[in-house]
């Protein structure tokens, strides 16, 4: 992928699309054995968010916001967010579920934008990461 020159000459769109995908794929990795966070099928999971991504920027890469996800409960039933909210909970606890909630809240009123230095620190963390989770099973 790109290198740290290369990514600072990138766009704020083009930067943001390669950390989603880094970020997406840790998610993907991290939850493959794990059921859809929705329903509880063991299927093909996507990185589905409890507060939409385009909705909720400051929580995009934030991991207590992002898990596995089927299809059928990430697009077709919108995130299916009653039963997401349940296993969520159940899954993070509830101080950590309120404290998300909470920089949703906060971000409302303030806003948020993603800066350069953000975002490539967010593609250097999770292609760190993801090259971990290839290397760990190997090794052990």
């Amino acid at each position: 992928m790109a290198t740290k020159k290369t990514l600072t000459q990138k766009t704020l769109l083009q930067l943001k699309a390669i950390a989603t995908t880094h970020f997406n794929k840790f998610i993907r990795n991290r939850d493959k054995d794990k059921p859809c966070i929705s329903c509880g099928k063991y299927t093909t999971l996507q990185a589905g968010h409890f507060y939409s991504a385009g909705k909720h920027s400051s929580v995009r890469f934030n991991e207590d916001n992002v898990h596995g996800q089927c299809v059928s409960c990430n697009y077709f039933k919108s995130g299916d967010l009653l039963n997401y909210r349940t296993n969520l909970i159940y899954k993070i606890g509830l101080e950590r579920f309120e404290k998300l909630k909470f920089n949703v809240e906060l971000t409302k009123q303030t806003g948020y934008k993603f800066d350069r230095f953000f975002l490539i620190e967010i593609i250097e963390k999770y292609k760190a990461l993801n090259k971990l989770q290839i290397l760990l099973p190997l090794i052990f």
